[in-house]
């Protein structure tokens, strides 16, 4: 885990804040409706619901399938993101290729299982169609300082799954200290993972502003030393075009504009994309494509 010693793991809260007003600054009162068509094809749109099904998941793709006809001006979104059961669902109904099908996994969203638990529902998975993985940080064996094992599980998941994008979600709400959250990311950094990513949306705060400057103050600092560019994915109660247009600024603030593809960038979201199509098209508060 040499990592973290070749790196100072401490954060400048000046510039913390110095570049979330840059961010705040460049972000169009009107919201710009190019830049949100643009941020609308960096969507992972998102269903993780004790309630989710077959009927539910289908229907979504459909929504998917029918969304150039209906919108014919809007991109697609970046990929559809499921509970691993639910994956071969998307593959049997998504017709657009150029749509990623990605699955959280291993044991989300606590990720409080065995690691071989873990690889096995991640290969199940993918045998059924995943494309990409979104996987947590145990946040308590984190805290605990248990890095060593962190670094070896992450590590692990990342040669089973090879080619198949790996994002490692650092559930940044539970970590208190923008040092942890740093620590973190360069940790699973790296281990492996492809992307990094802010949390779950299942506890409180998700996403926030400072979080994701920080952590792309670290994908910043190790493209710096090593030349690897690795991608952001912010999610986690944004559902808002005014809060999609921060997080967009904060990476081109940060990493530039070689970030700003779905490539390196994604949100995840589930109701993002009804109020991106609401403000583009003027439709009503209560509108709901998808």
């Amino acid at each position: 885990m040499k990592i973290l010693s070749d790196f100072n793991l401490s954060v400048d809260p000046d510039e913390v804040n110095q570049l979330l007003t840059k961010a705040t600054a460049a972000v169009s009162s009107d919201g710009d409706k190019d830049l949100l068509r643009k941020i609308f094809g960096l969507i992972d749109l998102t269903t993780l619901s004790e309630q989710d099904n077959t009927e539910n998941v289908s229907l979504m793709c459909r929504k998917v399938n029918q969304l150039g006809e209906a919108y014919p001006d809007m991109p697609g979104v970046a990929a559809i993101c499921v509970y691993p059961e639910l994956v071969g669902v998307v593959k049997e109904n998504l017709e657009n290729p150029l749509v990623s099908i990605a699955s959280v996994g291993g044991g989300f969203p606590a990720s409080q299982t065995y690691t071989n638990i873990k690889v096995m529902e991640i290969e199940q998975a993918i045998e059924q169609g995943a494309e990409e993985i979104d996987i947590v940080m145990n946040v308590g064996k984190f805290l605990m300082g248990d890095l060593e094992y962190l670094d070896y599980e992450i590590q692990v998941i990342k040669q089973r799954v090879g080619s198949v994008h790996l994002k490692v979600i650092l559930e940044t709400g539970s970590l208190k200290e923008w040092s942890l959250i740093r620590k973190a990311s360069l940790l699973a950094i790296g281990a492996g993972a492809d992307f990094i990513k802010t949390s779950t949306g299942k506890i409180s705060p998700g996403a926030t502003p400072e979080a994701m400057v920080v952590m792309c103050c670290a994908i910043r600092d190790f493209y710096n030393r090593t030349g690897k560019k690795i991608g952001i994915k912010p999610a986690g109660g944004i559902s808002e075009p005014e809060t999609a247009l921060l997080y967009y600024q904060i990476v081109k603030e940060i990493l530039g504009e070689e970030w700003l593809n779905c490539e390196r960038f994604r949100i995840g979201a589930s109701r993002l994309a009804n109020r991106i199509l609401a403000h583009i098209f003027d439709k009503g508060p209560d509108f709901g494509y998808f």
